[in-house]
């Protein structure tokens, strides 16, 4: 912060003064100066060339940033301002390039006032992908990867672990909403969603914080990318400490990574631990302590530096009682130092050099610096890179010249990593994945985890991370899960919610026939034909065949009754077999009852080969001996039927109809009604048999095997055939209703045939409306019905009365003409 002096108007004001003395960029400060002399000192690349400095302090703010670029660019030689420190020598002319600044925010203003002027900026910390923007920033360049190098790593990291619902905090600069942004979008691009979007204010109102960390809490994610500075992100922990959240995961964007302010503060410990960040690679520059540790008042320089007794009287809680020129004595109640104050007796942020990462980009400018001027005063008269291959001028240095060649500088330093610019002034981007891990002895320890190579080949994973070191939040060892709606298993899918980002879903069970074999399904895959999901709706199997067989319980029972029909059958064959000599079995040609009780047998008979796994020559038999059996049965019928006519033409005087229609020509007209049909499934089976058929309807688990009829015309002519000799039976069984009670047959199979229509007739819809294996069902009781109605209506009475009442089996009681002797 900066703090301003009272305008009065009528004299030169006071410089500003900058408040709050900041040991990490004071660190930052002496590793260039360390760098400067290390080059200077040893000759190897600048043999002939000593480099000079002047320091300026933005104290952190635009304005203060610009301020100083303007005293740099506008001040005479040997000009000295407050907050300025100039290096040893007497180095001439205009400053041809400036290190700096720290933040994004100092930087894009700095940037653009240099760069009309071609003036090489080199930037060690400022990030903000804005600054690659050469028709803006022309002469910028920075040894800090850009935000899109690093949001690309952060985006690789939460695909990694399926973090699909992230909160993102972002400071109120060009670094902290310039990243966040672009974090925002990438994220989105492979599916995830942004929980919340904060942004913390600069002056860190206390209802502004409060109300972020409230948001944090409501939205359910536990996963946080803070992604600004340390002073930001520590205002942000206060007030989280304040209202005690606890259980988010949070990630670090590389300006707080590695912030000693945060780690060092055993308040923060408990909700920092386990945090992972992205921080750029660090380094051991060998002699860096040493000269950092060396700093004293009483060295002879002391008076020269205007930051070494602040910073002394800071390290020490003293006051030294002196300033450098220019600067008041401000001691701030303080007793004096003793002079026996030692750096090495002391750990701060200052002296700790265990993670040198914004140092080694310190380190990395300035050397970038003079490789740069070593390959000028390399050029080759003749072969120069500037029109009509001209050279620059070894002795006066033109920043534009110089920005040239530093555009070009590409080499490997002594820790073996390469060292160059891109076409928008940015270095090659690679970062170390660290890991807050609390030590036993309750320090907090930067674990490398990972590491992010922004060169990697195609091919090869730019993130690697060795997940089995990492501690996460609450000293777990599991990975936290952040998702807005719980992962959906397999065998479901997602639903959007509406009004809701893409993250919050609802999981649907897949409907019957569609299956997902993985967790958080976009849509369930239908399954190919003649497979159905299993219950977990997990994987299509089989579908499960269908059809009426011997073990269903459908299928015994029409065995049974099928069977029990052709027993009984039997025993009617037995019984009128026994007493063929009795006048009732004889009354109306016993041939023809013993036929039709064969022929009814056959039909019981014929059903059962409508069970079973349907074969084609099941499919063949079953229906042509369906159609030839009945038309057998119903001929033997007709020919009962006419005979009993015959007989009562008979009766009559003078009539010989009898003589016409004796028991061969009976035989013939059943031979061939019978032949008839027999023509019509020859027919039927030489062009279009009947053959095995899988019926598989689409929402169904089931694969039903039916036989097809092959040609509908011919199923349709057997069943025609089969009806036309029943109604002719029937009508011809309706004129013989009114004949004398001997020959009173002919109402039984009257009654019997109208049985035998009733069901044929029910038999169509109930047919065509049935599904499946019941079809089949509904074919065969329509078999059993029918045979059963002539079996009972035609032969039952006659039993009854050879087995019952014999006294009414005689020629007499045939004979008789009587009203009162009625068949029972």
């Amino acid at each position: 912060m900066v703090v301003e002096p009272n305008l009065s108007f009528t004299s030169m004001p006071a410089p500003a003064q900058c408040t709050r003395f900041n040991f990490r960029t004071f660190r930052w400060m002496q590793t260039m100066i360390f760098a400067i002399e290390e080059i200077n000192r040893e000759r190897k690349l600048l043999s002939n060339i000593t480099l000079g400095y002047k320091i300026y302090d933005s104290c952190s703010t635009p304005y203060q940033a610009l301020r100083a670029a303007m005293e740099l660019m506008g001040t005479k030689e040997g000009s000295l301002h407050e907050g300025e420190k100039k290096g040893k020598g007497n180095c001439r002319g205009t400053v041809p390039v400036v290190i700096g600044d720290g933040g994004s925010t100092q930087s894009l203003v700095v940037a653009s006032f240099l760069g009309v002027f071609h003036v090489p900026q080199i930037s060690y910390f400022s990030s903000c992908a804005c600054l690659s923007n050469k028709k803006e920033f022309p002469a910028f360049l920075r040894t800090m990867p850009s935000d899109v190098f690093q949001v690309d790593a952060l985006v690789q990291l939460v695909k990694h672990f399926r973090w699909t619902w992230v909160g993102v905090i972002a400071g109120d600069d060009a670094y902290g909403r310039g990243g966040a942004n672009i974090f925002a979008d990438e994220v989105k691009k492979f599916g995830a969603c942004i929980a919340h979007h904060e942004i913390i204010p600069k002056n860190h109102a206390k209802k502004a914080m409060a109300a972020i960390v409230s948001r944090i809490r409501s939205s359910g994610a536990q996963v946080v990318l803070v992604f600004a500075v340390e002073q930001d992100t520590a205002a942000l922990f206060d007030e989280v400490l304040r209202q005690g959240l606890t259980g988010i995961q949070w990630l670090a964007s590389e300006a707080w990574s590695t912030a000693s302010v945060l780690s060092t503060q055993t308040k923060y410990h408990h909700i920092l631990q386990g945090s992972v960040g992205f921080a750029i690679r660090r380094a051991h520059i060998p002699g860096l302590q040493d000269f950092l540790l060396h700093l004293h008042p009483s060295n002879p320089d002391a008076l020269e530096d205007p930051f070494l007794i602040p910073f002394w009287e800071e390290v020490f809680s003293c006051s030294q009682g002196v300033r450098s020129e220019g600067q008041e004595d401000d001691g701030g109640g303080r007793p004096p130092c003793s002079g026996s104050e030692e750096l090495g007796s002391v750990r701060n942020i200052y002296s700790d050099v265990s993670q040198l990462r914004i140092s080694y980009n310190v380190y990395k400018a300035v050397y970038a610096i003079a490789h740069a001027l070593k390959a000028m005063r390399s050029c080759e008269k003749g072969k120069g890179p500037f029109p009509l291959h001209v050279c620059p001028d070894g002795e006066s240095i033109q920043p534009w010249q110089l920005h040239h060649y530093l555009k070009e500088v590409e080499y490997l330093n002594s820790f073996g990593d390469e060292i160059k610019f891109d076409e928008n002034g940015d270095p090659v981007a690679m970062y170390d994945l660290v890991n807050w891990q609390l030590r036993s002895n309750g320090e907090m320890e930067f674990v490398t985890i990972g590491k992010f190579d922004e060169t990697t080949t195609v091919g090869k994973q730019k993130l690697q991370i060795q997940e089995g070191n990492i501690v996460w939040n609450d000293n777990q060892t599991t990975v936290p899960l952040s998702v807005c709606s719980s992962i959906c298993p397999p065998g479901t899918r997602k639903s959007i919610r509406p009004y809701f980002p893409i993250c919050c879903h609802d999981c649907l069970v897949c409907t019957a026939g569609e299956i997902s074999n993985q967790t958080d399904a976009i849509e369930c895959v239908h399954c190919l034909p003649g497979f159905w999901s299993n219950a977990q709706r997990t994987a299509c199997i089989p579908k499960q065949v269908e059809f009426l067989s011997f073990s269903d319980t459908m299928g015994i029972t029409l065995m049974a009754v099928a069977l029990l029909g052709s027993f009984c059958t039997c025993m009617v064959i037995c019984i009128f077999s026994r007493h063929k000599s009795t006048p009732i079995v004889r009354a109306n040609n016993s041939d023809l009852s013993f036929l039709l009780l064969f022929s009814l047998n056959l039909c019981f008979l014929c059903s059962l080969t409508f069970i079973g796994r349907p074969s084609e020559w099941s499919c063949m038999l079953r229906h042509t001996a369906f159609g030839i059996t009945f038309v057998l049965c119903i001929s033997c019928v007709l020919g009962k039927t006419i005979v009993v006519l015959m007989a009562f033409s008979a009766t009559l005087p003078a009539s010989n109809v009898m003589k016409w229609f004796g028991p061969a020509q009976q035989k013939a007209v059943i031979t061939q009604c019978t032949l008839v049909q027999v023509i019509i499934c020859a027919v039927w089976l030489a062009v279009a048999p009947p053959t095995p058929h899988q019926l598989m309807p689409r929402e169904s688990a089931i694969v039903i095997l039916l036989c097809d009829k092959g040609s509908p015309l011919g199923f349709s002519l057997v069943l025609g055939y089969i009806g036309l000799l029943a109604c002719i039976c029937l009508l011809l069984a309706f004129l013989a209703r009114k004949l004398p009670d001997n020959f009173n047959e002919a109402k039984l199979i009257t009654f019997s045939m109208l049985i035998f229509c009733a069901v044929w007739v029910a038999f169509v819809p109930a047919y065509i409306s049935s599904p499946g294996k019941y079809s089949v069902a509904v074919e065969i009781f329509a078999i059993l019905a029918s045979s059963y109605g002539l079996l009972l209506c035609i032969f039952g009475p006659k039993c009854y009365i050879i087995l019952l009442r014999p006294e009414k089996n005689t020629r007499k009681h045939l004979m008789s003409k009587t009203a009162t002797d009625k068949w029972p």
